[in-house]
């Protein structure tokens, strides 16, 4: 499988994730095959719970603004991508974190605002770094290991203060960087944690083992250890790209995010024609604050494409 189709389902499985998983979130364990009992049947993809069919919630919409950032700007640059989840924070999104929503309208400039969040809570270690990062982790799987783990703690310091959900996003990156290059991610777990902080490593290690079940969470899956964990599980636990979304909505909670985390692992690790073309088909990314534009499928896809043949063209140029 080519290196670009894997980059590609990157995208569109996160985005496919999220879509999915939006209308059972909060939901109860098991509720989407309770829904749709019948791998395959079709007609998954019918919204409900304030959603469209096929439409991506914060997740992806935030995946897109860190994407367009990194192309427009030819690289990592901080400011501009605090700049726009301003302007899309400020349009009014149907759904946003509590935190995000905190860190981006506090007033605050961006190296500071996350920081000032976390230091007067004490909570910081929500998943919504972790839930937009499928496109930066293709944007920066071709600038070798340590650089797209750095590249994603600094983006998820953003908006996240507390240095658990940098190092959960840095897993996210590292796994798919790894997952583009056509390794195993989930052979490769035990190497991964080497690299991860000290301070957050036994706790990473614990939600990543191979005996690790979400039923096992000690948070609700809206932090990042749960989340990431209960998409690994998914990964882990099946054999398709079908069955791995179905599995992450079923573990109940927060769904699209845990779902769209699942959708980028899966994505990389089965590829493009894997995803069913009755979920991509009716796919669409809405961009509040961007003049009403809404993305579709062959955008994602064009979208993804840029963001995997940058690295190389920077490096060939």
């Amino acid at each position: 499988m080519k290196r670009m189709e894997r980059a590609i389902a990157t995208v569109v499985g996160s985005a496919v994730g999220d879509a999915l998983g939006a209308p059972f979130e909060f939901g109860p364990p098991g509720a989407f095959s309770a829904r749709f009992p019948e791998p395959g049947c079709g007609d998954e993809m019918r919204g409900g719970g304030g959603w469209e069919p096929g439409e991506a919630t914060d997740d992806t919409q935030m995946a897109v603004l860190v994407a367009q950032s990194l192309l427009e700007q030819g690289g990592l640059d901080l400011p501009d991508i605090f700049a726009r989840f301003q302007r899309w924070a400020a349009a009014g999104p149907k759904d946003i974190g509590l935190q995000t929503e905190d860190v981006l309208t506090n007033g605050m400039p961006w190296d500071l605002a996350a920081a000032l969040h976390f230091q007067i809570n004490q909570r910081a270690a929500g998943n919504g770094s972790l839930m937009r990062a499928s496109t930066s982790a293709v944007y920066f799987s071709g600038a070798g290991q340590s650089a797209t783990m750095d590249a994603a703690r600094r983006v998820a310091a953003l908006t996240h203060g507390d240095r658990a959900a940098w190092e959960g996003t840095a897993i996210f990156h590292e796994l798919i960087r790894l997952g583009l290059a056509g390794a195993d991610p989930l052979c490769a777990l035990p190497d991964v944690l080497d690299l991860v902080h000290p301070d957050h490593r036994r706790r990473y290690a614990t939600v990543l083992a191979a005996d690790w079940h979400p039923d096992q969470a000690t948070e609700f899956n809206g932090a990042v250890w749960p989340c990431l964990g209960s998409a690994v599980w998914a990964l882990r636990n099946t054999t398709s790209f079908e069955d791995a979304i179905r599995a992450a909505i079923d573990v109940g909670g927060d769904t699209d995010t845990v779902a769209a985390v699942t959708g980028g692992l899966a994505g990389a690790y089965h590829g493009l024609e894997a995803i069913p073309a009755r979920w991509t088909e009716p796919l669409h990314v809405p961009l509040p604050g961007s003049g009403g534009r809404v993305l579709r499928l062959a955008d994602l896809i064009d979208l993804a494409h840029h963001l995997e043949a940058a690295w190389t063209d920077e490096v060939s140029g």
